[in-house]
This record gives C-alpha cells, structure tokens and sequence, in this order.
C-alpha cells in the first residue's frame, strides 16, 4: 500500500468524523446539516480512492467521480445558509443544480475520459470559487462589523481548503503529486467545523494559529526524516534526525506561533488591532495619572483616535449621591446628567456584568420572542427602555467602572454609528479593561486627594499653632480695649458715631476670633471621648438646644427609630456634626421650610463578607432648592463657601469629626427637590451605654427620654431668617 493509499484512508475516516462530530453538538440547523453532507462527501470521496488503489476496481472509479460531481452542490448550499440573503437571493444554487445533472450523466458513461474528467475539474472548483465569491459580496454588504469579520474568516478558510482540495484534485486527471495538500485540506475542514461551533471569532484565531503552528511542525519533523532517512540512509541516524527534530521544534515553535498570530491579525483584525493599541496607550499612559481631568482626556483622545467609535461619553457618579454627571465627551451631544431612579434596571444589570452592548440587547429580545423566551424578553425590553436616558448613546456599549469596594462608579459608552453590531463581544473584552483602569485612576485620584489633605492639615496645624500666639493674643489686647473705651465712664466723652464704631469693632474681633477658632479646631487632633452612645437621646438634645434658637433653625419634623442600637461615638463632637448639619439645611431653605430629622438602622452586605454590617443612619433632609454640581464636588473642601460670613471649615470639620470614628458623612441632592445629608455611624461592641453629656456638663440621658416626646411630631425648633442658599 502506497503513501497516497495510506493518506486517503486517513482523510477519509477524519472528514467523516467531523461531520459525525457537527451533527451531534448541539442545536443542528441549516448550515452544520449542509457542512455535515459536504464533510461526509469529501470523506467518501477520499475513502473511494482508498479503495480504488486497493482494489483496482472500475465501480470506486465511477463512485469517486460521482462523489466530486456532488462536492459543489453541497458547498454552494453551505455557503448560502451561511449568510441567506432574503433581499437578494441568489440564483447559484439552481445554478449548480442544473450544471450537475449533466456532469451527473458524464461521469456515469464516460468517467475514464479525460475531456471528461477535466470538465468535472473545471465544474467542481469554478463553482466552488462562485459560491465563496457569494458569500464574500454578501457579507460586505452586511452592516454588521462582526458578521463582515466572520464571513472573511469563512472565505479564506474556505478558500485554502479548496486550494488544498485542488491540488489534491490533481491525481484525479493523472496528475502524480504527493498526497500533501489532503492532510491540509482536512485541517483547514476541521478549522471550518470549528467555525460553526464557536461564536467568539478570537476563539476561532487561536484554533487557527495553533494548527497553521502545529502543521509546519509536523512538516518540518517530516522533512528532517526523510532528509536523513531516504538520503543518507540507515536506521542508525534516525537517532540523530529525531534530537534534530525536537530541537528545531523548540526552536522554531514560539517564532512561527508570533508570526502567525500577527499575520492572522493583519488579515482579520485589522481594525480590532488598532483598537486594542489604541486601548494599550491609553492603559499604559493612565498608570500614572492622579488627575481626573487628564484621565478624561486620555480616554477619550485613545477612543477617537482608534477610528472604532464616532461618538463617547464618560459618566461619573456624584460624591456622595446616586445619580451620574457627564464628565466629558466627544460625537452626538450626550445628556448632562444620567438619574439612577430613571436608569435603574440598567444599572442593576451593570452591577453584575463589566459590559453590555445596548444594540446586540435589542437582537437578543427579538431572538427571545421567536423562542418563546417571553420572561427573559421582556427584563430585557426594560433595560432597552432605562437606555432612552442616554439620548443619542442609546444603542451604545456600555462599560462599568468600578471602585475598590466593587460599586458602581461611573459609566463608558462608546457608540459607532457606521456599522451595525459594531462592538460584538470580542471588542467588548478590549474595552473592558479600560474601564478597569478608569475604575483605578479613580481611586488613586481619591488617595491622592487624602495624602494632599494630610499634607494640607499638617501646614496647617504648623500654622494654626502660630495663629494662637500671633492672632489671638492681639485679639483680645484690642478687644479689652475697646471695652474699656465702651465702658459707662469712658463712653460718656463718646458720641454716637464713635459708640458706633465701638461696637463694629467688637463684633468684627469676636468674628475673627471665631474664624482662627475654627481653624485650631479643623487642624488639631480630635480629643473627644469616645464610647457607646444613644444616637437617638443626641438628636432629641441637639433639637432642645437648638429650640430657643429661632434666627438659626427651621420648624423641624423628627421621625427616630426605637430600639437603635448603641453606636460609636462622642455624644458632644456628634452634637455638633447635627447643629452644623441643621443650621445649613435651615439656611439653605431661606424663609420657611421644614427640617427633617431622622435615624434608622442600616444593614449591608460587603463583597467577600458572610455576615452583613450594622451601622445606624442619621439623614438631616431640607426642601432647599439643592446644592449645585460644582458645589457639590468641593462640598468638603475647607475654605470652600459661597456664605458672605461662612469661613467654609463646619462641613470639613463634620466631615473629618465622623471620619476619625470610623463612619462618613452621605450627601444625595436634586435640583429643586432639597438635599440629604446622611451621617453614618458604626455600631458599638457589645458593651454597657454610656451615658450622653449635655454642652453645660450635666447628663441628658434620662431627662430627654422625657421632655422629648413633643419632637416626634412637627415641632417649632426656630424659623430661619436667613436667606442663604450655600453649604459651610
């Protein structure tokens, strides 16, 4: 038995397993049924020239030569069902049809002729070559850029399996050639089932590269054999061909599997290269960002400078609140703001998957519906409809950006209005870890922001230290002599004008001894006695000693919850956190207007926790008009107001006060609505309550648990006269 025998039993028996193997994975439909009979057909066909050589008999002749008439009927149906153009059908198929009956006849009658023979040749390969043409002109009308890259993928494979076949063909019309270009045609069958199978393309490159890698292995360990075997001869140096062999293939592997890959990349992935260096850039370049000004500009020039995208926004979540702010932007004019209430269902989903593409959702509830899928269908229809809030960005792809603790900070879209489908999943993976190092630079901004308000803290303690000796001292030299000038017998020398002035300079000392106060008071370290306290006795005496207070606060409504649990604390320094946090929803209100106070227990679960966290919420809620993006993002900031006598130091000083115990202070506003501020704070250990300390010394513990129970409904704590609308 020769080696071409040898070599069509073996590509018989393979091409019929992959077309056993096509039919039993999974759902069969049109395409794996065609593929199976062309794959069936080669089969045969290489099976009935196995036994033509073994037999010599005039009835494998006559089969093979039936089999290669009906090679191109199968072919021209599979590369129709790839890709049906219900538009435009094609007329090949009948085409094929019709050419084969004759051919049919032919090779019945007269299948040892060579005119005959050589028609066949011409029949198979030039309708082969028709039907892969099809394919290729349908695919490129196609405005999807994933079915243009999978048709491209076909084709090529395709065509190098017919070029194989061709060559192969050869023998059929007496040409002599080694049985090489079987074994590559059945590879690039077996590449081709693969096809059918996985619908990630970069799947498909990799199986791709690995046996284009593994082929030239194989021929280059036969070519060593046969160089040392048939022309130097003897079995001895086979030794010696075999180290040979293994030490090319170690050699020649990791070089051949590079330079495959970027040849499959050139001819398929063109524009996904350029996306992913242009993506490569940028993540290389955000490794040493801190700003997030120059992360957005760094993000959006990587994104259009990729030529994948006609259009990006970037959305990042308010401090403190819900919704999401456009933080830049480039193409279609985006919406300014994105509302969690309005894009929730999205959101929700967003919580659970780094990426989604809002145009291949609304093919997948289409899909959904023809299968009876209708629960599935119609979740997915509400994401459809929470994405109208993205305007023109509605059919993006959509990225998470995610913090340390795995919450949702902010949102990628990234739109392509040129192509259909034009960000499929595999261009969703390159995207992917953008957002990722979006999601860091974001925390990094945040620790840098920390390290500069240490930095900030430790200036200025060095510099409140000098304050106290440098201002207030002086301070109250010209407050005691501006006393003295005021006082009954110095002030009968006095007329009204200099009384006057008199009084405006005592009240402008005490309102500078006020502001370097508050400055020793932000700059210096807490002393504060901390311990187990009840939140709910701290806001009913916060609430007593505001009551008299009426230029200050507002009519206030209490709703506390009973049995909270103890929390961690200083009763005094939380006191002041809550007059700070009430007066400014007071003043924020202007005339009139209700306060609301209220405390709730909150439990929640953080990732890799078995056990949920306790902590009790303490949310002072105004009807104020709400605070403006650009105030919001400098809320904190010390020396940061829009007061005329505000010195910007009470939310820092609350901010920093709550920080130190281990909780935070939550901000949620909306325009027109009012603002919340939530004071979050952790839950006591299991220990006996202290008992809570009045401003003057005395305990309260007991004495407003009882003078108290007028706060639960709305009660007159003071109506504010101030007309001011800012944030100290």
């Amino acid at each position: 038995m020769d080696l071409r025998t040898r070599t069509s039993l073996f590509c018989g028996v393979l091409a019929l397993t992959i077309a056993v193997s096509i039919l039993l994975r999974g759902r069969v439909r049109r395409p794996q049924v065609y593929f199976a009979a062309l794959a069936a057909d080669i089969g045969l066909w290489y099976l009935a020239q196995w036994l033509y050589h073994v037999v010599r008999s005039d009835l494998w002749a006559r089969f093979t030569s039936v089999l290669a008439v009906l090679l191109p009927q199968f072919a021209v149906q599979f590369f129709g069902a790839i890709l049906p153009d219900s538009e435009r059908p094609s007329s090949l198929p009948r085409v094929t049809f019709f050419a084969g009956i004759p051919m049919l006849i032919f090779v019945l009658t007269q299948h040892s002729n060579g005119i005959v023979r050589t028609a066949v040749f011409i029949y198979v390969f030039g309708l082969i070559s028709a039907g892969l043409g099809s394919l290729w002109r349908r695919g490129e009308r196609s405005g999807s850029r994933a079915v243009k890259r999978r048709v491209r993928f076909l084709v090529l494979i395709g065509a190098l399996a017919a070029a194989f076949s061709l060559a192969d063909f050869l023998w059929f019309i007496g040409a002599p050639l080694p049985p090489v270009s079987a074994v590559l045609a059945i590879v690039f069958l077996f590449v081709l089932s693969e096809s059918l199978i996985r619908e990630r393309l970069v799947d498909l490159y990799d199986v791709l590269v690995k046996l284009l890698v593994s082929t030239a292995l194989a021929f280059s360990l036969a070519g060593i054999f046969y160089v040392f075997v048939v022309l130097f001869g003897g079995f001895e140096v086979m030794y010696l061909g075999a180290i040979l062999a293994a030490i090319v293939i170690l050699v020649l592997f990791e070089p051949l599997r590079e330079r495959a890959e970027g040849y499959v990349s050139r001819v398929f992935l063109r524009e996904r290269v350029d996306l992913e260096r242009s993506v490569s850039r940028a993540r290389a370049r955000l490794v040493h960002v801190l700003q997030l000004g120059e992360m957005q500009e760094i993000v959006m020039t990587a994104l259009e400078g990729s030529r994948r995208a006609t259009g990006s926004a970037l959305y990042l979540r308010d401090p403190g609140g819900s919704d999401f702010a456009l933080a830049t932007s480039f193409g279609p004019p985006a919406p300014a703001r994105v509302e969690s209430a309005t894009a929730g269902p999205l959101l929700e989903r967003l919580e659970k998957i780094p990426s989604l593409s809002l145009e291949e959702l609304g093919v997948r509830i289409e899909e959904q519906r023809r299968s009876g899928q209708r629960r599935e269908a119609d979740s997915d229809q509400r994401l459809l409809a929470a994405a109208e809030v993205f305007g023109p960005f509605k059919q993006a792809a959509v990225l998470a950006i995610r913090g340390e603790d795995r919450e949702l900070r902010g949102l990628l879209l990234v739109i392509d209005d040129r192509a259909k489908d034009a960000f499929p999943p595999d261009d969703l993976a390159v995207l992917e870890p953008l957002a990722l190092q979006i999601g860091v630079v974001i925390e990094n901004s945040k620790q840098y922001r920390r390290m500069q308000e240490r930095d900030r803290l430790t200036v200025l303690g060095q510099m409140a230290a000098g304050l106290a000796h440098e201002i207030k001292n002086p301070l109250g030299a010209i407050k005691g002599a501006a006393q003295l000038l005021g006082d009954a017998r110095s002030a009968e020398h006095l007329g009204p004008p200099e009384r006057e002035f008199l009084g405006i300079i005592l009240e402008e000392v005490e309102r500078l001894d006020r502001v370097v106060g508050s400055v020793l008071d932000y700059a210096r370290p807490s002393k504060g006695d901390v311990g187990a306290i009840d939140a709910n006795a701290v806001v009913r005496g916060t609430l007593k000693l505001l009551a008299s207070d009426r230029a200050e606060v507002s009519d206030a409504r209490v709703d506390l919850e009973p049995d909270l649990p103890r929390v961690r604390a200083d009763a005094e320094q939380l006191r002041q956190v809550l007059i700070n946090l009430i007066r400014n929803a007071s003043q924020a209100m202007g005339l009139g207007g209700t306060v609301y106070v209220s405390t709730r227990k909150r439990e929640q679960r953080h990732p890799g926790e078995r056990e949920p966290t306790t902590s009790v919420e303490i949310a002072v809620r105004d009807e104020g008009p709400g605070i403006a993006p650009q105030v919001m993002k400098n809320l904190f900031v010390p020396f940061v107001t829009t007061k005329d006598r505000g010195t910007g130091l009470g939310l820092a000083i609350s901010q920093r006060v709550i920080a130190e115990i281990g909780g935070r202070i939550d901000v949620a506003t909306r325009p027109g609505l009012g603002s919340t501020f939530t004071v979050i704070l952790p839950v006591a250990p299991d220990a006996a309550a202290e008992p809570v300390i009045d401003s003057a010394g005395g305990l309260l513990s007991a004495a407003l648990g009882a003078a108290s129970t007028g706060l639960d409904s709305p009660a007159s704590v003071g109506e504010a006269r101030v007309n001011g609308r800012s944030r100290d």
